[in-house]
């Protein structure tokens, strides 16, 4: 059974920071890709940043500057650092990884259960 599990949420100032980390666990034999999404109150959900396997990285224009995403593969986990946030990145964060629980597993995206980035002052 795979799960990713996220923490680091939670509220803060505009202006302020949070690194938010999605660690894979369970029966992982490889991970493809591992991103983030989010979704705020009353919209869609929107890709925030994702990172193929290597060191190559994807930004939506409006957290580029701003969010770094990063990967542990040896931990199976990725980190988004949010920097200069600013109340329209609140939203509910979920992280994702495209991976093969086994050898014999085909490539499937499993999805984290999210965390409330809340900013306001």
């Amino acid at each position: 059974q795979v799960q990713l599990v996220e923490s680091g949420g939670g509220l803060v100032q505009p202006g302020g920071s949070l690194r938010l980390s999605c660690a894979g666990s369970g029966s992982i034999f490889s991970i493809r890709t591992m991103g983030w999404y989010r979704q705020a109150p009353g919209k869609q959900r929107e890709l925030v940043a994702v990172m193929p396997s290597g060191d190559t990285t994807t930004y939506a224009d409006s957290v580029k500057g701003r969010f770094t995403i990063s990967r542990d593969n040896a931990k199976n986990t990725v980190y988004l650092q949010m920097n200069s946030l600013k109340p329209e990145d609140t939203a509910v964060y979920y992280c994702y990884a495209n991976l093969r629980p086994s050898y014999l597993s085909s490539w499937s995206v499993y999805w984290g259960q999210g965390t409330q980035v809340t900013v306001s002052s």
